[in-house]
């Protein structure tokens, strides 16, 4: 009676051993794809949390800068009236905010045409290298 038995591991050919990898390569791979999933599954999770944890801490310090603004009012309410502590406190703002509004006009106008200007400049020296002609 001829029992079949698989060949020791020296007796493999070398045929049947690329085989046998060709197989076990795919579900390798799915393994692996599988531990990234969750991996990253797990990690977006953490991320989710600390993403509104610091928009809670966003908030909170939004509402700490409304008080000391309103801080500052009352504390000038103390040797002025308190229609113009309000006024005083309001020009600052509005004075802080143009500043912010005019550095920030002049970061977008340095920031625009939002083309990659080097990036295109670089596309169109290798095409025409590789027209076989230099630009």
């Amino acid at each position: 009676m001829s029992h079949s038995t698989p060949p020791s591991a020296p007796d493999e050919t070398l045929g049947a051993l690329v085989h046998r990898l060709s197989e076990q390569i795919p579900e390798l791979v799915r393994s692996e794809l599988r531990l990234a999933q969750a991996e990253l599954a797990q990690k977006g999770k953490k991320a989710g949390v600390g993403v509104g944890l610091f928009s809670v801490a966003g908030l909170l310090a939004f509402f700490a800068f409304g008080t000391l603004i309103a801080t500052a009012v009352l504390a000038l309410a103390h040797v002025l009236p308190d229609w113009l502590a309000a006024l005083i406190v309001a020009v600052v703002l509005l004075a802080g905010a143009g500043i912010a509004a005019l550095v920030g006009k002049k970061e977008v106008q340095q920031a625009t045409p939002a083309a990659p200007e080097r990036t295109m400049a670089n596309v169109q020296k290798d095409k025409a290298a590789l027209k076989g002609t230099h630009a």
